[in-house]
């Protein structure tokens, strides 16, 4: 995954407040159920010292719900607040969290927030009719990062029954039509997806314009294309399907990624390119190696590290700080180890325990050398 995202939360000081809560706003007494749910976690907060700023910060993001904007679309919310009160970050869950998380600490606790939040998949979603599309770009940060509406033209789109002499005019030119309008579709996603290399591109709507569409999609997308039989643009048309759908992707996507990164560590540790064990992959994030950071998903993870002035100035215990001649604070590894990938611009891939028992720490390496402790 890339955490390039997490950069605003490490560019202010902590302490932090990290939450991931329930949001879910389904129900006709969403607004009570949700009051309570939101009072439980800034009670938590308060309880562990949170200052009032910080706990409004809270409150205030994860009650948007009952504005309206987000009822019935989110389940869960992911936020780390600054000690300042300023909101550094703030993602949307498909899913209620399987974990909730109501922590105020001199580090973020991001490990079940990156465990959580939707796979960093860039993925192009397409709801097309006769006419046109609406056509969304979700990047890396999981949220829509472009929108582009094409409309061509609507007059005649309709194949009519009208007999005698102008029945096959009137029928082909709809399909002319039809044909147009998919070619100026068409070509915004070549445009996009060359620009912007999607994962995949969901295409939703009308069953022949979809046919008619996929019909002309370029070498550049055509590989790509997931097509599903609901969704719709009409005004008032549920999208709800279309998000689950791509949703479902994603995590599919992350799934895959998770094996082949496991796949990796291995492969690659035949040729020196990967690392296991905590001291080693410290050794490699000091020096800047780290390509793909591995964590196991251990929520009893008790180890700590020593880090200094700065996140890649680390060690595992004192005599690698004397060698770095600084002293170190106390953190939890698994959020220095974060902290230092993100420093570092190296991907972090949060797989469950199970799937790693006898090394919770890994890494793919950029870069090996004659210091790297293979």
């Amino acid at each position: 995954m890339d955490v390039s995202f997490l950069e605003p939360v490490f560019a202010v000081p902590g302490p932090y407040a990290t939450v991931c809560a329930d949001v879910t706003h389904t129900t006709e007494n969403a607004d009570t159920e949700l009051d309570l749910r939101v009072r439980a976690v800034t009670e938590k907060l308060t309880e562990q010292g949170a200052p009032s700023e910080v706990v409004e910060a809270v409150r205030a993001r994860l009650l948007e719900g009952n504005e309206g904007g987000a009822a019935g679309t989110l389940k869960g919310r992911a936020l780390v607040v600054a000690s300042d009160g300023s909101v550094v970050l703030d993602s949307a869950l498909v899913d209620a969290p399987s974990r909730e998380v109501a922590e105020w600490s001199p580090q973020p606790d991001l490990l079940p927030v990156l465990r959580q939040v939707p796979g960093r998949i860039p993925h192009i979603v397409v709801v097309t009719d006769r006419v046109g599309a609406d056509i969304t770009y979700i990047g890396a940060s999981g949220e829509a990062e472009e929108e582009e509406t094409v409309d061509g033209d609507g007059f005649q789109i309709r194949k009519v029954q009208v007999g005698g002499w102008a029945h096959h005019r009137f029928q082909h030119n709809a399909e002319n039509k039809w044909v147009h309008n998919a070619d100026g579709v068409a070509s915004q996603i070549t445009s996009m997806a060359r620009r912007l290399s999607p994962r995949f591109v969901l295409v939703a709507g009308d069953v022949r314009a979809r046919q008619i569409l996929t019909d002309r999609a370029s070498d550049v997308w055509s590989d790509l294309v997931v097509s599903m039989d609901e969704g719709g643009r009409a005004a008032g048309a549920d999208r709800e399907p279309v998000e689950r759908r791509a949703a479902e992707l994603v995590a599919e996507h992350d799934a895959r990624e998770c094996a082949e990164i496991l796949e990796k560590v291995q492969a690659a540790g035949a040729h020196g390119l990967a690392v296991t064990g905590l001291d080693r992959v410290v050794d490699a994030l000091r020096k800047g190696q780290v390509e793909t950071l591995v964590l196991a998903d251990d929520p009893e993870h008790a180890r700590t590290l020593l880090v200094g002035n700065s996140p890649l100035e680390l060690g595992v215990n004192q005599h690698d700080m004397d060698a770095l001649g600084l002293h170190g604070e106390v953190v939890p590894a698994d959020r220095a180890l974060v902290a230092a990938a993100v420093a570092s611009r190296a991907a972090v891939v949060v797989v469950p325990l199970s799937a790693v028992p006898e090394h919770p720490v890994a890494a793919v390496l950029r870069y090996t050398d004659a210091s790297t402790d293979a």
